[in-house]
Order: structure tokens, then sequence, then C-alpha cells
């Protein structure tokens, strides 16, 4: 499996000639190598086109990724997938790409456990007869509220609702009125729960902690989701489909690569795209950091929203959804989804945090102002070896300890003093050194090493926007825009012909919805090149192992390690 440069070179190379060759498919390029445009370049060569990735680091899957320090592998990205289990169409698209080939999925019986700071906790089971017991346990006098949220959580494990198939604007009568009879039913408990934002629905909760808590289902607290999401995904994790997938994050993007070669496509990695050709209002081609120019009948990015619109193609083509989005939305407080610190612990021996593989600690204000740049009094721990195979070396474990964080202060720090940067990760260090120790007496002895990584981080390796691990936030004033964008401009910029745009930027957060707007931008492009699109599942069986993660960057200007330690 390479790792650099070209990955695979087609027949007949023409992508240096603004003509294509006759009798040859139609061209499509796709700007960056994120799930999303893995994805889109999987649908497109299914549909016979013919396609290459430009990728300005070494590495698929952007936000979806991992790297390797001392043995350790550090999973990034992924918390739960949905998807995992079959008989959905989320688990369609997975399959279709290639993502769960030869792999084993973990499942939990809990969604995360929330732990205060006098050592009190409340577990979030995924079966609500079991959640609903513990929590009366807790806190009797809150029985009607925990009543009325598990019976929502029941409704929802009666409802499957994944759209993720067929771009909204190519849903056949067939496809609406099938939607419409899964949603009519639960129409009034849809808008309820969506209606009701969380925080307004905890804070009714006599208990403090249970005030707390139900906050923090997602780990931490997002700010501004209603009651659907976290409804939704416990009923998917109750399911068994919102699993963890064997080989992590980078596994998964690993595994879309994989799929996407073997269908004939071709990855240029270390090629960062500077700006998209044009003529004639139409896009003809990009041209990369080292001038080399490369042509296409159609271009698809699916890298950051605001680095397409404003950078490859230098603002011309906009419109007032797109301005809404670009210029307003994104600079708006809680539009997009925070940015992350992340502390990896590389631990001699195993370890224990008993039934919960992720804990949610509330922390006191004193230890809250510690965390450099910290949002919330909270940090999360999830002991990531118990999530797959590989990610430590042999009678070593690993843990994943992370916390909402202001992109502007790090950005700040690393732009002012690179010193002074390295400082602030080295207190990140000290603090979780620190707190395991007290949480875990005797831990501190058997830690190898604790690996930082901030948003700038984040924003260094994959050019998100303000260190955003999933762009717009769900709920927010983004959701209807981009829904928009995807659904009545059909992921196009005004006056512009042959080019698309791919990922979270147009269709929200979350890997399975990545995934889908590759899918979708498939559809559409199929209409303008006169192509039937087409799609297949995978039959790829080889039992997954971790040396199909191929050979990681280490100490390399392109490795994400280069921002980050301890």
């Amino acid at each position: 499996m390479a790792t650099d440069t070209t990955t695979r070179k087609q027949t007949v190379d023409d992508w240096g000639s603004r003509e294509r060759t006759p009798g040859t498919p139609p061209r499509v390029i796709v700007i960056g190598a994120g799930v999303a445009g893995l994805s889109t370049g999987c649908y497109a060569q299914m549909s016979g086109a013919r396609t290459r990735i430009f990728e300005k680091h070494v590495l698929p899957g952007g936000c979806c990724t991992a790297w390797s320090r001392d043995g350790y592998l550090f999973d990034y990205c992924i918390e739960w997938l949905i998807g995992t289990a079959p008989g959905n169409d989320a688990h369609q698209v997975w399959r279709e790409l290639g993502a769960l080939d030869g792999k084993t999925v973990t499942n939990f019986e809990l969604f995360n456990k929330v732990e205060d700071e006098n050592g009190r906790s409340v577990t979030f089971y995924n079966d609500p007869d079991r959640l609903e017991a513990h929590l009366l346990t807790l806190s009797p006098a809150d029985a009607p509220l925990i009543r009325a949220f598990t019976r929502d959580l029941r409704r929802f494990i009666a409802i499957e609702l994944y759209p993720f198939l067929t771009a909204p604007a190519l849903r056949t009568v067939r496809e609406r009125a099938a939607t419409l009879r899964t949603v009519l039913p639960a129409f009034r408990l849809f808008w309820r729960t969506a209606a009701t934002p969380m925080h307004v629905f905890a804070d009714r909760f006599q208990d403090p902690l249970l005030r707390r808590a139900f906050r923090n289902i997602f780990f931490q607290d997002p700010e501004g989701f209603p009651l659907l999401p976290y409804l939704f995904n416990m009923a998917a994790a109750h399911h068994l489909n919102a699993g963890f997938p064997q080989g992590g994050s980078l596994g998964l993007s690993r595994s879309i690569e994989n799929r996407y070669l073997g269908l004939g496509g071709e990855v240029t990695y270390r090629a960062r795209t500077e700006k998209i050709l044009i003529e004639n209002d139409r896009a003809i081609g990009v041209e990369l950091r080292n001038g080399q120019r490369y042509f296409a009948e159609h271009i698809v990015s699916a890298c950051d929203g605001r680095t397409t619109v404003h950078g490859l193609l230098d603002g011309r083509y906009t419109s007032p959804r797109i301005d809404k989005l670009y210029n307003d939305l994104i600079e708006r407080p809680g539009t997009l989804f925070p940015a992350v610190v992340s502390a990896f612990v590389g631990l001699r021996g195993d370890f224990d945090p008993g039934e919960a593989h992720s804990t949610t600690h509330l922390l006191t204000d004193e230890d809250g102002r510690r965390l450099p740049g910290a949002l919330q009094n909270s940090l999360v721990v999830q002991a990531r070896s118990r999530y797959s195979d590989g990610f430590a070396p042999p009678g070593r474990s690993v843990l994943h300890c992370t916390y909402f964080s202001d992109y502007a202060y790090w950005k700040g720090l690393r732009t002012r003093s690179r010193r002074e940067y390295r400082g602030r990760k080295h207190e990140v260090a000290d603090f979780v050194r620190t707190f395991l120790e007290h949480r875990h007496p005797g831990i501190n002895d058997r830690i190898d090493l604790v690996d930082i990584a901030s948003p700038a981080t984040t924003h260094r390796y994959t050019g998100n926007h303000n260190g955003s691990i999933l762009a717009w936030k769900a709920f927010s004033d983004a959701d209807d825009v981009a829904a928009r964008l995807v659904g009545r401009d059909r992921m196009r910029l005004p006056g512009l012909s042959g080019f698309s745009m791919a990922g979270q930027w147009v269709g929200m957060g979350g890997l399975i919805r990545a995934a889908s707007t590759g899918r979708f931008a498939v559809q559409y492009l199929c209409r303008e090149l006169g192509l039937e699109f087409r799609a297949w599942e995978s039959e790829g069986a080889e039992p997954w192992h971790p040396g199909m993660l191929g050979e990681l960057p280490q100490l390399d200007r392109w490795s994400a390690r280069e921002d980050t330690g301890s």
C-alpha cells in the first residue's frame, strides 16, 4: 500500500491535456481525499467516469485519521459510526464504499458515563429499561422526566430513518412516499424533540447531577442541541448501528481508499490545490502549488468550504445563500461545531475504568481554569484500547482525553510564540497526568508518553475553518441553509458549470453524512455528464489487521506529530 506520491496510474494519462482523449470516459478531478472525496471518487468510478483525487497530505481521511508514536496509534476521529449494523441505508453506503470490509465491530452497552467532582455518576445505558431503572435509583423525585425521556427513546428505537442513498432533488415519488410513511406517524415526536433544547429539558431535573449529566450524553455539551439527536443516536446504539469499526478512523479511510483504488481510481498525495481553473464560467481543471495544471470535464471540491469559495475560486461565484454561510454564519458564535484539544496517553499495562469505555468528568471551576483554552468545565477520558485492537503495543493501552477548546486561543499562541504554544501543551499534559493520578492512584508511574493535538493542529492538518471537527453545528442557523445548498442548488455554485462541492461543509457533520454527499454529488454530475449512476457493494472479505493501515508518518514535516508532543 503506497502512502505518498501517486498511488496508481490509469491506462490513459491525459490529465495534462485540456481535451479528453477520444473514446475515453469523462474525467473528474476531486480536491481532497477525506471521506467525502474518497466517496465521490468511488461512486464516480462505479458510474463510468475516470477520476483523480489530489490531497495535500500523505494520508487519506482528513479528520478521519490517526498517527503513530513509539508503537502507539492515536485514533483521532470516530467515537461511534452510524451504519455499523446491516439492514439500513447507512450500512449500505459503507458496504458500497468497502469501509467495513473484513472488520469486526465493537458495540458498547452504554453511550457514556458522566461523573461529577465528588465521584457521583450517571451511566447512560442504550437499553431504555436499564437506563430508566438506573436513573430512578439515582433520583426518584425526577421520575416523570426520567420516564418521559425513556418513553421517547423507546419510540425512537422503533423508527429507522437513514436517508443517505438518493440526493434530495432526485428522490422518486416512491422514495418520498416511503419516507413519509416513516415520518408522518412520528411527526409529533420529531417536532417536539427537535423543538425542545436539551438544556431546557435538563434544567427541569431536581437532581443537580442529572441537570449537568444529560447535557453531556455526547461526551461534552454541544450547546444548542435539542433532544432529537440524543434520542436518535442512543436508539441507533441500541440497534448496534452506532458501533466502532475495527481499525478505527484511519482504518475506515484506508478501506475506502483501497476500494477506490480497486475501482481504478488514482490518488496523488502531497498535492495541494491552489486554484480551480475557469474558462467561460466553466471549471476546466486545477492548478497545484507546484504550478502543475490538470484538466477534467468536472471538478468536485471536497475540502474546507470557505477555502473553496474564497480561496480556490477567489470569491467569484457566490449567491445570497453562499454569502450567508461563508461570510456571516461562519463567524457567528455557536454556528460551527467546537474545536477540541486531544491528549493521547500511552500506558504500560491495562486501564480498567469498569463498565464505562467513556467517561465525562465534570470539573470544578478551578480545574476548568487550569485547562488552557477550555470552553467547558469537563474532561472526557476514553479507554481507546477497548475500542479496537492494534492501538497499542502488546501489554500497553491508550487513553484519549479531550475537551472543547477555543481555536483563536491556540492559533494566537502558535502565531505569537512557538515556545509559549508548546508551554501550554505541556500544561495540558501535566493536567492530564495529575488528573488521572488523582482518579487512579499509581497510574502516573505507568505513563509512557502524552501526545497533545490542539485546534491549531486540526486546522493545519485539514484546513477546516477554525479547527472545527464537524464543520457546521447541526440544528444551528446553518442547518437549513446547508440543506438548501444540497437540495435546491444541487451542490453547485451559481454561474459556474462543471463544478460541485461535497463534504461536511455542504452536507453537515458526521461521517455518514460526508460519505453520502459524495454519493449525492455523483448522482447530480451523472446527469450532466450523461452517465448512468451505478453502485454496488464491495466484495472485499480479507480479515482486517493493523498492517493494513500501511506506513504512517512520524517526524517529517507532513506529519500531524509536527504539531503535537508532550
